[in-house]
């Protein structure tokens, strides 16, 4: 779903644990090997041109994931080859090029002999199937924090696509198998495709392309290929007057304006604050919002796909000085505390959070931090559960990236946040009528208890 709607449809990042490595920006230019052959952590840009990818590549990879993943040097090297072999294949298959002389060689369990074999039966290699080789091996670490990223140049004209970049059923950067009907969409881009087709916050997706948004009670996950594509034709129905119709959309430019925090007074004392990411200065621009020293402070963290934990400790320093907000742990030794950063001075202000599925990774670690101090209380539903630790950027010879997690998350009770999310203490969720009337359950909740 990330491919699928943030790319095709909704035109956004998706964050997550930024790797600030890979983002960096300096003048140096990293080298694409090591002494080793695997990779090296990327310091600069990756460059707008490369070469293909090769079979090389495909080895970078592999010695990068077991070099550098949270449990790389633990892994089975066996199991890799295993994903990035069916991966292969797979693909040769889908475009009628299989090989009758390709099978998976005898693994030991040996990386380098391992690999020997490997490369061998590849030969030269097939560039799409090893493309898919990669992301076959990525996608088996089963890690909401591991992505192979290859650069593409932005579009002719600036970026497209429907304008649709909200929905019920998101779960952090994914479809949420817990997700309950309807699924219904819960932002649209002004100016727009789907604004220009009268599409609306609240308007319920009842069809994709023919396909049911739900089979029975559980989304359908075949909606991911049928967003991937240029054009899709919704079945909507409006919740406020029960109207049903179908839309074909097609991309067209969109405008999405950068993240900025926005806040507005609620009452008497109490300001609203919604945030929509953990991006660089977030934290400040929060706290420049909060000047006033309000005595209440609702931040609304629903759709708020992460970003950096530097932001995370920082803001949690405006509510509290001397709490652990969260560890990150090695694969073996010690796990590091990460404190609030006590130069931000106290508000003062007691604080409400609002959360959803769609607060994932530097979100859930603000959450957490939150309810396992006794920050403050949070209203909505259970966040993403897709915190398995931050991601550094290791760059490949084709110009591609690996992000790869070396540490892993851990709640400031030492508790297993990722794939399971943090609970909120008031059940508060979004509803399609909701949006559609401009109701907002969670913020009433939030008033009754101030």
């Amino acid at each position: 779903m990330i491919r699928a709607l943030c790319a095709a449809v909704l035109v956004t990042a998706c964050s997550m644990y930024a790797p600030a490595s890979a983002l960096a920006s300096t003048p140096a230019t990293p080298s694409a090997t090591t002494p080793g052959g695997g990779c090296t952590a990327i310091t600069a840009p990756p460059p707008e041109s490369a070469p293909p990818t090769t079979v090389n590549t495909l080895r970078q990879a592999y010695f990068c994931v077991l070099d550098n993943y949270y449990s790389g040097p633990a892994m089975d090297p066996k199991a890799l080859l295993k994903s990035a072999f069916a991966a292969y294949t797979q693909n040769l298959m889908r475009r009628g090029a299989d090989r009758a002389d390709l099978r998976l060689p005898a693994l030991t369990g040996n990386r380098d002999t391992d690999w020997a074999a490997f490369a061998k039966v590849l030969g030269a290699g097939d560039p799409a199937a090893l493309r898919a080789a990669i992301t076959g091996m990525v996608a088996g670490l089963h890690d909401n924090h591991a992505r192979w990223v290859r650069p593409t140049p932005p579009p002719e004209g600036g970026p497209t696509g429907t304008g649709i970049v909200g929905a019920s059923a998101m779960q952090g950067p994914q479809l949420d198998p817990a997700a309950r009907p309807p699924l219904f969409i819960t932002r649209v881009l002004p100016g727009s495709p789907a604004a220009k087709a009268d599409i609306r916050a609240g308007d319920i997706v009842v069809k994709v392309n023919g396909m049911p948004a739900f089979i029975g009670d559980t989304v359908n996950q075949g909606l991911i290929d049928a967003f991937a594509s240029g054009t899709v034709r919704l079945t909507l129905k409006r919740p406020t007057t029960g109207r049903t119709r179908v839309v074909e959309l097609e991309e067209g430019p969109v405008t999405q304006q950068p993240p900025a925090v926005t806040s507005r007074e609620l009452a008497d004392g109490v300001t609203y604050v919604q945030l929509p990411g953990f991006y660089g200065g977030a934290a400040d621009q929060v706290i420049a919002k909060l000047q006033d020293k309000p005595k209440a402070v609702v931040l609304d963290l629903r759709g708020n796909g992460g970003g950096s934990p530097r932001e995370v400790t920082r803001l949690l320093g405006a509510f509290a000085h001397g709490k652990i907000t969260s560890y990150f742990c090695p694969l073996k030794g010690d796990c590091v505390p990460n404190r609030t950063d006590d130069s931000v001075p106290l508000l003062g202000s007691r604080l409400i959070v609002l959360t959803d599925r769609g607060c994932a990774s530097a979100c859930e670690d603000f959450s957490a931090a939150v309810k396992d101090n006794g920050l403050g209380t949070l209203i909505g539903t259970r966040t993403a559960g897709a915190v398995s630790g931050p991601s550094e950027g290791y760059l490949l010879d084709d110009g591609s990236v690996l992000l790869l997690p070396r540490v892993r998350h851990l709640g400031p009770a030492r508790e297993i946040i990722d794939t399971i999310g943090v609970p909120v203490d008031h059940y508060a969720p979004m509803t399609a009528l909701d949006l559609a009337t401009g109701r907002d359950p969670g913020v009433a909740k939030a008033l009754t208890l101030l």
